[in-house]
């Protein structure tokens, strides 16, 4: 098979055994480290759009996408509903009620947000079905006063399914007899866990009527529409378009970006930022190329002489060395991006035994809203990591085979 000069030679040294072993020691130590700054890259990287998958789909599918409310409690929602579903971007329309408040069992307290759902319809807007660990979204029947909440109130509360459980709204009742706050019993009916702890400590599923009937409001009022999207981030824009459409100033719009925004928005600014630090870090791996090949141009001024004498360009000299930086700089790429792909794969089962073998967890979902390390490798995130490796392998050779070209036959072989 035929191969230029300059390619036969430059992967000939490469391959060959230099008389300097130091040199072959710095040329191994910069393959490997420019692998291990690309597995870093891709396993970094690959946990960060793992954190953006997950708040996408596990908290955002449990929170409302926006919703729509009024100052005073709305009784005829289905005609609302209908309005609403007219638009494109609305993939899904539910009733909801919430009302915040304390749960009490057996001396213990617990802060909860109940949010009251229609349990035939809360499947179209909420994956809360996928999260359930005892009982059913439909055992929350109307006048069963019945409650689902998540493992981590449950445990703080030292309660399971079919427990009492005591609501105390921030409200209080005046009687001949003085004030009194107002309290319900509630059942416990099941448990669920999300794996986010603002979800799983502090949001609990009743029925919709039930909790009407504690605002004391008349049947079938409720205090808005919970809004599903097909593209979530067109619910601020749309939420609002809605709002003003449904009616003069009487209807208003919350949507996910007023509540999660700000963690959304960190989760991209932290990738962006990270990604940058560690594109430094391939940066230098790939750098120390330089060294290697400035040090191998010393060593081989005596073939590159006898090159030149043979007629070789300075051209051709300068392509000789760009050939063997460049198997360096491929070479390690995609070392590093075959185990960085692997890693990426592996890393949440691995972090998870690694867990379990020592009792301790990284992630507590009390100060993270999730407790366990997601990671979801994106092949454009895999691409422009070795893009951007082999590019800066490939700068990396110009000065050390400019100033191979630039060597003198006369001046080289002097001391031969």
């Amino acid at each position: 098979m035929f191969r230029p000069l300059f390619v036969f030679i430059g992967a000939r040294y490469t391959r060959a055994k230099r008389r300097n072993h130091f040199v072959s020691f710095i040329s191994l130590t910069s393959m490997i480290g420019l692998a291990l700054g690309v597995v870093v890259m891709i396993v970094v990287l690959s946990v960060m759009n793992g954190f953006d998958h997950e708040m996408r789909t596990r908290v955002l599918g449990m929170v409302p996408h926006a919703t729509v409310e009024s100052g005073q409690p709305i009784a005829d929602w289905p005609a609302l509903a209908a309005q609403v579903r007219q638009n494109p971007q609305v993939a899904a329309v539910a009733p909801f009620t919430q009302m915040q408040g304390l749960l009490t069992h057996a001396g213990q307290v617990q802060k909860i947000l109940l949010n009251g759902i229609d349990p035939a319809q809360e499947h179209n807007v909420s994956i809360i079905d996928a999260f359930v660990k005892q009982g059913k979204v439909d055992d929350l029947k109307a006048g069963e006063f019945g409650l689902m909440i998540g493992d981590k109130a449950a445990t703080k509360l030292g309660v399971g399914v079919g427990d009492k459980v005591t609501f105390v709204a921030p409200e209080v009742t005046v009687t001949p007899a003085g004030m009194f706050p107002r309290m319900k019993r509630f059942t416990v009916t099941g448990i669920f866990h999300v794996g986010a702890g603002e979800l799983d400590g502090y949001l609990g599923l009743a029925n919709l009527e039930d909790l009407g009937k504690l605002h004391r409001w008349k049947a079938g009022e409720v205090q808005g529409l919970r809004l599903k999207f097909e593209d979530l981030f067109q619910a601020p824009r749309v939420s609002w378009q809605i709002a003003k459409q449904l009616g003069d100033q009487t209807y208003y719009a919350r949507d996910w970006t007023r509540t999660h925004g700000n963690l959304y928005q960190a989760i991209g600014m932290e990738k962006a930022m990270i990604g940058l630090l560690l594109l430094l870090i391939v940066a230098v791996a790939a750098f120390n190329i330089i060294s290697t090949l400035v040090m191998v141009v010393n060593d081989k001024k005596g073939d590159i002489a006898i090159l030149r004498t043979l007629g070789s360009t300075p051209g051709q000299i300068m392509r000789i060395f760009m050939v063997q930086g460049t198997v360096i700089g491929v070479v390690g790429t995609l070392i590093g991006a075959v185990v960085g792909i692997l890693a990426a794969l592996n890393v949440s089962a691995a972090i998870a035994l690694l867990e379990k073998a020592i009792g301790h967890k990284f992630l507590n979902a009390d100060v993270y809203f999730i407790d366990y390390l997601p990671s979801q490798l994106m092949a454009n995130d895999v691409f422009m990591v070795c893009g951007a490796a082999l590019v800066l392998s490939f700068l990396a050779t110009l000065y050390p085979a400019w100033r191979a070209a630039r060597t003198q036959p006369a001046e080289a072989l002097r001391y031969e």
